[in-house]
């Protein structure tokens, strides 16, 4: 599967006549070798706090950064009648950007319940806090302090310091820090297209269709 992942971008590239910059190349690349081959196989998704969170959080500036070249790429083009304006195109790569956090959240979650896997990593909680322990039915919060646990005759408290959460914190963690992500590329790339094609850093990061050379 990595050498897979690697070889899309050089695909993309010769078979698509999508021309990839350089720096959104070398990111792509790293962000594949990061995940699947630290964090996979070396463990850094357990071993690094906050390896997952850092990962997602690029993971939400690349998907905004292809949602916007694809919508630029048809805004640049004769064939199509639709123009974006650049608000809008920021506003089309972050949604695109967020979708895709999305769609990988239900994919994790699904491979969580399908095969068992622990994709959405858990958090220790020590303190519950809802309206279905409230006595009255009233949709009032109950806060409950964990102070005590067995589970299966093992003292949870004593050697965990709590209970698990179940995934919940790490799918929220996840889409927040991919929210954050896709509105830096949204701004950059707001700006980018606002003084048409001016920016250094946004150059950097869209891809772009060759242009045909005459033979």
């Amino acid at each position: 599967l990595t050498l897979v992942l690697f070889a899309v971008p050089l695909f993309i590239d010769r078979k698509l006549g999508i021309d990839i910059p350089p720096g959104l190349e070398a990111v792509v690349l790293c962000f594949i070798f990061a995940a699947e081959i630290l964090g996979e196989v070396d463990s850094f998704y357990t071993r690094i706090k906050h390896w997952d969170t850092m990962l997602h959080t690029v993971n939400g500036f690349l998907m905004a950064a292809v949602g916007f070249a694809l919508v630029d790429i048809f805004n640049r083009s004769e064939k199509f009648a639709f123009k974006l304006s650049p608000f809008f195109l920021a506003v089309v790569a972050f949604c695109f950007s967020m979708t895709i956090g999305v769609l990988w959240e239900f994919f994790e979650f699904s491979m969580d319940m399908i095969f068992a896997t622990d994709m959405q990593k858990d958090y220790i909680i020590h303190q519950i806090n809802s309206v279905k322990f409230n006595p009255t039915g009233l949709n009032a919060v109950i806060r409950i302090p964990i102070k005590s646990l067995i589970v299966n005759g093992e003292d949870w408290i004593a050697k965990y310091g709590g209970y698990i959460d179940v995934g919940l914190i790490d799918t929220m963690k996840d889409l927040i820090v991919n929210f954050i992500g896709a509105v830096v590329f949204s701004f950059i790339g707001f700006f980018y297209v606002k003084t048409r094609g001016k920016g250094k850093i946004a150059k950097q990061f869209i891809p772009t269709v060759k242009e045909k050379t005459e033979e």
